[in-house]
């Protein structure tokens, strides 16, 4: 787990923020199946609000729990698929810690509780709900919204109120995507909020296609990347770059007996970085020519998660290229959900691994291993996950 803290300022006291709630949407900056790295960008907009937070994930097994990314001051916290790293569900666990606004009227905080009452006078009517006996917790549902109140069984048919004349209290509030009609609210009926669909044609998670030793090849807008096109050439075809810096010198080269060079702290390459679509371009910088590329699977746990959108590679392992025209269900194929031992069995035994320590110091998630192969190379992370891959020409 991560743990963001900021000194906090003044007017940002536990429960003093407001949020808008958008019932199917969202909440405040927060829409459902925005990317991870865009709800990142809006916390780090608004370092005083925002400025404890807690980042949870399963470092064994990243795929099989949500990434969380959780504000315990006020109360709430955003669930992201692991495997396309959107937002699917934001839920509200502590609701006095939080006021929403919906339409012009309060919800939530420690002035204005989000009882049964007011949910109803606020929302309207709705449906009869659904009373889980084991939790005891009743769940009102709305499209893209639920509420759960704690009731116990011998009050489940008394309606708004306790004999006592009071009413019950919200224990938690799920958004979710409200395009299906799945009802999603506590325990295992939260497993069903899932991201909405990616508009048409977006470049989000696109498949790029790998042909070693030749081509990138990009299956939403078509382009074809080869080694050794130019710059003017990626600047063509992908657009302008989201960075472009100096590459240092390869710690790996002073292995290399032979060769001549001094060794320096830079060389004259160069990286284009495409942050957005998860990609790095190395380009020679005498001839001027691609010469690598990099691909991030963006797992959290690996020093440069969240600097790089996930990138959906696929690398066909029948001929170890392979052809773009190979179908989808191929069980030979490595993409960024398949471990280390997969990729052993598509591909055979490579040797002994190059230990990447990407400067320990300030590196809090330790060392990868680099297993190399004919025109290509694997960083591995400890729980046996691919974190990059680098393609070159083999010489």
């Amino acid at each position: 787990m991560l743990q963001r803290r900021r000194r906090r300022c003044e007017g940002t006291a536990m429960g003093a923020i407001v949020l808008d709630l958008r019932p199917g949407l969202g909440i405040g900056p927060f829409s459902l199946g925005m990317p991870i790295c865009e709800a990142f960008a809006q916390i780090d907009q608004q370092p005083n609000i925002y400025d404890v937070v807690h980042v949870k994930h399963f470092d064994e097994e990243p795929l099989k729990l949500d990434i969380v990314i959780s504000f315990p001051d006020h109360g709430f916290h955003l669930r992201f698929d692991p495997g396309s790293q959107r937002l699917r569900l934001i839920e509200i666990f502590d609701v006095k810690r939080l006021q929403m606004r919906y339409a012009t009227s309060i919800i939530g905080g420690p002035s204005s509780l989000a009882t049964f009452v007011a949910v109803y006078a606020l929302f309207g009517p709705t449906f009869p709900g659904i009373y889980d006996k084991d939790r005891g917790v009743y769940t009102l549902f709305y499209p893209g919204l639920s509420f759960a109140f704690p009731i116990p069984s011998q009050y489940t048919d008394l309606g708004e109120e306790f004999p006592d004349g009071t009413t019950p209290v919200t224990c938690r509030v799920s958004v979710y995507d409200s395009s299906t009609d799945r009802k999603v609210g506590v325990g295992s009926s939260m497993d069903k909020a899932s991201a909405p669909p990616l508009p048409t044609g977006s470049l989000y998670m696109e498949e790029v296609q790998v042909k070693l030793g030749e081509e990138l090849y990009f299956t939403v807008g078509g382009q074809h990347i080869p080694f050794g096109a130019s710059p003017q050439d990626v600047w063509t075809e992908l657009g302008r770059p989201c960075g472009i810096h100096q590459k240092q010198v390869d710690q790996m080269v002073i292995h290399s007996a032979s060769d001549p060079r001094p060794k320096t702290t830079l060389c004259g390459d160069y990286f284009y970085n495409y942050f957005a679509r998860g990609v790095d371009i190395l380009f020679d910088g005498q001839t001027h020519k691609i010469k690598k590329f990099v691909l991030h699977t963006n797992y959290p746990g690996h020093a440069d998660f969240n600097s790089y959108i996930k990138c959906n590679f696929v690398i066909f392992g029948s001929d170890l290229g392979g052809s773009f025209q190979e179908p989808s269900d191929c069980k030979h194929k490595i993409t960024p959900s398949t471990k280390w031992e997969q990729v052993k069995e598509i591909l055979g035994d490579c040797g002994r691994a190059a230990i990447q320590t990407q400067g320990s110091a300030c590196n809090p998630f330790g060392s990868t291993l680099v297993y190399g192969y004919q025109n290509i190379a694997f960083e591995v992370m400890k729980n046996g996950y691919i974190a990059t891959v680098t393609l070159f020409q083999s010489q």
